[in-house]
C-alpha cells in the first residue's frame, strides 16, 4: 500500500518538495534504484553542485527567466541529493537542514524578527551581519581571523573574502594608490621569475599578483568574478564578429594573420562604442 502511495506521489505534478524527496529516495534505493545514483557520494556530487550554481548565475546574466527556472530546479536537486546522502549516513535530514537555515536567518535578522530597530543603513546591516557571523564562528571554535572561509570558493572570490576579514582587523591598505603600487611590485617580481625560468616561482608570483588584483577590485567596489565574466563575454562577442567579417571575405581565422584579426578587433570595438553613443 505504501509503495502505491509513493508511486502516486512521484507521478503527482503538484506533489511539491515531498515529491522530489521521494524521487531521490527511489533513485538511491539500493535494491530498485538507479545504479549511477546509488554509486554517488558527497565528493562525486560536489562538482555538479558547483556547476549548477554557475549555470544559475549564467541564466541570470543572460536574463533568461525560463532557463533560470530550470536551473534553479537543478540546483535544488543538488541540495536534495546531499541531504539524501546525509540522511542515509545518519548525519542530518532534509528537515534538519531546513530547520538549521531557518534558525540561522531568524538569528541573523534581529531587526526583522527581533527587537532591534530597522532604522539603519544597508552598510550598517552588513556590519551587524558580519558581527553575528563572527559570534557564530566563535561558537564553532573558529578563533582565527581567517577561519571558516570556504576552500571550495572560486579563487578570486575567496581572495576577496580573506581580504575583507583582514581589513576588519586593520590589515589593509587605506587607499587604492597603495594597492596599485603593490601591483607594480608584484608584476616586477613575476617578470624576475619569468626571466629566471623558475616555474614554481612564476606560479607563486602570479598568484601574488592575482591576490593583489582582487584586493584592488575590493577597494574599487568591483566583484572580480563578475568583471572577468564580463570580459570573457566581451571577448566571445567581439571574436564572433571577427569570424563573421572574415567569413564574408571568404576566410577563417586560421587563414588570417594576427595583424588582420587585430585590425578587425579594433573595428568591432569602435563600432560597439559608436552604437553605445548613439543608443
Amino acid at each position: 500500500m505504501a509503495r502505491d502511495q509513493n508511486h502516486d506521489l512521484i507521478n503527482n505534478p503538484d506533489g511539491g518538495i515531498e515529491r522530489l524527496l521521494e524521487i531521490m529516495r527511489r533513485l538511491r534505493d539500493p535494491d530498485t534504484g538507479c545504479p549511477w545514483d546509488i554509486e554517488q557520494n558527497f565528493d562525486s556530487i560536489a562538482p555538479y553542485t558547483i556547476e549548477e550554481a554557475y549555470e544559475v548565475a549564467d541564466a541570470i546574466a543572460r536574463k533568461d527567466w525560463p532557463d533560470l527556472e530550470g536551473e534553479l530546479g537543478d540546483l535544488l536537486l543538488q541540495s536534495v541529493y546531499h541531504t539524501a546522502m546525509g540522511e542515509e549516513a545518519g548525519h542530518f535530514t532534509f528537515a534538519s537542514v531546513v530547520r538549521n537555515i531557518s534558525d540561522k536567518m531568524v538569528a541573523r535578522h534581529p531587526h526583522v524578527f527581533g527587537d532591534e530597530s530597522r532604522d539603519k543603513s544597508a552598510d550598517q546591516q552588513t556590519v551587524d551581519w558580519e558581527a553575528i557571523k563572527a559570534k557564530e564562528r566563535a561558537g564553532k571554535a573558529q578563533q582565527g581571523t581567517l577561519d571558516g572561509v570556504a576552500l571550495g570558493l572560486p579563487g578570486m572570490t575567496r581572495a576577496v573574502k580573506l581580504q575583507k576579514r583582514l581589513a576588519r582587523v586593520g590589515f589593509d591598505w587605506g587607499e587604492t594608490a597603495s594597492v596599485l603600487d603593490k601591483i607594480v611590485e608584484e608584476a616586477s617580481e613575476l617578470a624576475e621569475a619569468r626571466d629566471a625560468m623558475d616555474a614554481d616561482a612564476m606560479e607563486d608570483e602570479f598568484g601574488d599578483l592575482l591576490f593583489v588584483m582582487a584586493n584592488l577590485a575590493r577597494h574599487l567596489g568591483v566583484d572580480p568574478e563578475v568583471a572577468v565574466r564580463r570580459t570573457n563575454s566581451k571577448v566571445e562577442r567581439r571574436f564572433g564578429e571577427i569570424e563573421k567579417r572574415l567569413a564574408a571575405a571568404g576566410k577563417t581565422p586560421a587563414q588570417s594573420t594576427l595583424q588582420e584579426m587585430d585590425s578587425l578587433w579594433d573595428a568591432v570595438k569602435a563600432d560597439e562604442r559608436s552604437d553605445a553613443n548613439t543608443g
